[in-house]
C-alpha cells in the first residue's frame, strides 16, 4: 500500500526534529510552518513547553495578510527577528520541521539571519 503525502509529511518531519533535539539538547527552536496559504514561525522554549515570539502572514501589522510568496516569507523572516531581540533571543536552531530547504522557507531563514538572529 502506498503511502500517503501525509504521512511521508510527517515522518520527514519527524526524522528531522529529532535529529536537530539530538544535538541542540537545551537551545530554543525556530519552527516555520507553511501551509497554502499563508506562513508562520515560532521561537520555542521545548524545556519550558512555551513560545517565546511568533509571527505569520495572518498578521495585519506586516501587510501581506493571506499571501504565502517568498516575498511575504522575507518579511516574517525579518519581524520574527526583531520580536526576538525584543525578547532577548540571539541563537536559536532551525526547524524547518517536513518542509524542503528552499524558496520561500530558505527566504525566511536568510531574512532572520540578516535581522540578527543566529543558527
Amino acid at each position: 500500500m502506498a503511502n500517503s503525502k501525509r504521512t511521508l509529511f510527517l515522518k520527514r518531519r519527524l526524522r528531522v526534529r529529532n535529529k536537530l533535539r539530538k544535538h541542540n539538547v537545551g537551545k530554543l527552536r525556530l519552527s516555520v510552518h507553511r501551509s497554502s496559504k499563508n506562513i508562520s514561525v515560532q521561537i520555542i522554549d521545548d524545556v519550558q513547553g512555551t513560545t517565546l515570539a511568533s509571527a505569520s502572514t495572518l498578521e495585519k501589522a506586516l501587510g501581506v495578510v493571506g499571501k504565502n510568496n517568498v516575498d511575504a516569507a522575507s518579511k516574517v523572516g525579518t519581524a520574527i527577528a526583531e520580536r526576538a531581540k525584543k525578547a532577548g533571543i540571539e541563537e536559536c536552531y532551525f526547524d524547518r520541521g517536513g518542509f524542503l530547504f528552499h524558496g520561500k522557507v530558505k527566504a525566511l531563514a536568510d531574512a532572520a539571519r540578516e535581522g540578527g538572529l543566529k543558527f
